[in-house]
């Protein structure tokens, strides 16, 4: 299909669902530009240009999820490659996608920082005639589709019901975030306090500072932790959401003498926690592989650009993704069933 037509099919509604990406490595070698970040029609990629947009290119989140969009490039033979900005920036996120749209690549998948700062941008894109699909950006209107690992309303209960257990289903928590702005981090949060209302009476919500944030970093969730435990001596749990959270928690834990008294659960990567789940300091997280994220999302911006009908059961070619459905009320935002629990008994068996 040419390039017009494949836009043109776009703007008649073939609509996309992709998101996320990492640091500005390409499929093809060169690192986020020159004549790989060329328009579709690259002799060494293939047909389309898949550009994947994460929230922060170090992150060792998106590091992972990169693995994964190098081997649908490899897998595909299409030029899909990463590209993201250098800290957690939604003004700096923005620029590379206006930088992509200058570019005139296929398809943009974003891992949104903020999904309402994106919006122009995004809806720029889209009018350009390019494919836009998010990932953890359920609330992002300038997208064709957004894709989620799984439902965030359950996947924040998942959270809650690993936290009540480790907190033998008593006591007082908060939840952190990674930012206020970050709709799939708040919306895990909501369904862990959701169903801790529901499942575990005699836990008790913080009324004081119900949701704290760590700005995706993981001494500002230290810092935060240990004013929390120090201003409000009565709490024993925190959510955790982003990958960063469990780690700088678990730091003021150890350090506040607090081992086995107050406990944290949330997402986190296998590698980068074995110590704190070995010590005992973090009793079980949660996550997905971004890595499927990433392939998934490649995948789905592929089937949109072939003009095929994206519609419920739809197999993204990775496990958790195999057969992704519209989340209730919605025809844009597609759930898998994606998440794993990490705990010190398996913690080695990931490999990542």
């Amino acid at each position: 299909m040419k390039k017009q037509g494949r836009f043109a099919a776009a703007l008649l509604g073939l609509t996309v669902s992709v998101a996320l990406s990492l640091t500005g490595c390409t499929a093809g070698g060169t690192a986020g530009g020159g004549d790989n970040a060329g328009g579709g029609d690259n002799a060494e990629g293939g047909d389309y240009t898949i550009v994947i947009v994460p929230k922060d290119s170090t992150n060792p989140w998106f590091v992972r999820m990169e693995e994964g969009v190098k081997k649908y490039a490899a897998d595909s033979g299409l030029n899909v490659y990463q590209k993201g900005p250098a800290e957690t920036d939604a003004t700096m996120q923005a620029q590379v996608i206006q930088d992509l749209i200058a570019q005139g690549v296929d398809a943009i998948g974003v891992v949104p920082v903020d999904p309402g700062a994106l919006e122009p941008v995004l809806k720029q894109a889209m009018d350009a005639g390019i494919v836009v699909v998010t990932h953890e950006g359920a609330t992002q209107e300038n997208t064709q589709y957004d894709i989620e690992a799984f439902n965030n309303s359950d996947y924040g209960a998942f959270i809650m019901d690993n936290l009540a257990e480790a907190m033998g289903e008593k006591g007082t928590y908060t939840t952190m975030v990674g930012h206020v702005t970050n709709a799939s981090h708040n919306e895990w949060a909501d369904g862990a306090v959701a169903h801790q209302k529901e499942a575990y009476p005699n836990m008790t919500l913080l009324e004081a500072e119900p949701r704290v944030e760590s700005q995706d970093d993981g001494e500002v969730a230290y810092q935060t932790a240990k004013e929390v435990l120090k201003k409000y001596p009565e709490v024993t749990g925190f959510v955790g959401t982003s990958s960063f959270d469990a780690p700088g928690v678990a730091r003021a834990i150890e350090e506040l003498g607090l081992k086995d008294k107050v406990f944290v659960t949330g997402t986190g990567l296998p590698a980068a926690n074995k110590q704190i789940l070995d010590d005992g300091l973090v009793k079980s997280l949660t996550l997905w592989d971004p890595a499927d994220s990433g392939y998934a999302l490649a995948a789905l911006a592929t089937k949109i650009l072939d003009g095929e009908k994206i519609e419920d059961g739809i197999d993204l070619g990775v496990k958790g993704y195999e057969d992704m459905k519209f989340s209730p009320g919605s025809d844009k935002v597609l759930e898998g069933n994606g998440w794993v629990v990490i705990n010190k008994e398996n913690v080695d068996d990931f490999g990542f």
